[in-house]
């Protein structure tokens, strides 16, 4: 599977994901961003994005800039965001005293992710993206600039996200309609 091989399943009117998923999985488009955390990025977003062909071809892609924690760590992320971003969008959604009361889930991959910090926050921050939770990407942004990460690099990894949310979307459509 190519990058090419996705981007020509795409349908005309999705042009601009084309030229854009061509682009922001690449260093000149991803500025300060390693490849490692392009690829982890767009992995974690694909699993949100919850389209297994995509999922798939990117991880096929992926392989050769990440290695089996950091295959494992892009999952973990995307898995752990998958409960914290429901969680914490109903907390920050409905407000009241729920943010004082303890959330009594298990989230101890957070504090040992098994890859480099840093990069698992901005792998969470990516997904939190695709999940639309703001409590969570608050914290994720804080906790990657605070670890040295620029605005910049934080913008790549969200285009990132986005691109790839967008492209899972369009597939997903085009399967549908194909299927009716």
């Amino acid at each position: 599977m190519t990058l090419d091989t996705i981007r020509d399943a795409l349908p005309d009117y999705a042009r601009d994901l084309k030229l854009n998923l061509g682009t922001v999985l690449t260093p000149a488009g991803a500025p300060g961003l390693t490849e490692k955390q392009i690829w982890a990025v767009a992995l974690s977003s694909a699993i949100a994005a919850r389209n297994v062909a995509l999922d798939r071809a990117i991880e096929q892609l992926a392989a050769p800039y990440l290695g089996a924690s950091d295959l494992s760590g892009a999952r973990a992320a995307a898995a752990i965001m998958g409960m914290n971003n429901i969680y914490y969008r109903f907390v920050h959604l409905v407000g009241g005293d729920y943010a004082r009361m303890p959330a009594k889930l298990r989230m101890n991959v957070m504090a040992k992710p098994g890859v480099d910090k840093a990069d698992f926050e901005l792998w969470s921050l990516a997904v939190s993206a695709v999940n639309g939770c703001g409590m969570c990407l608050e914290s994720h942004e804080k906790v990657v600039r605070e670890a040295g990460l620029s605005q910049e690099q934080v913008q790549a990894a969200v285009r990132i996200a986005s691109v790839v949310h967008a492209v899972a979307c369009v597939l997903d459509g085009e399967t549908a309609i194909t299927a009716a």
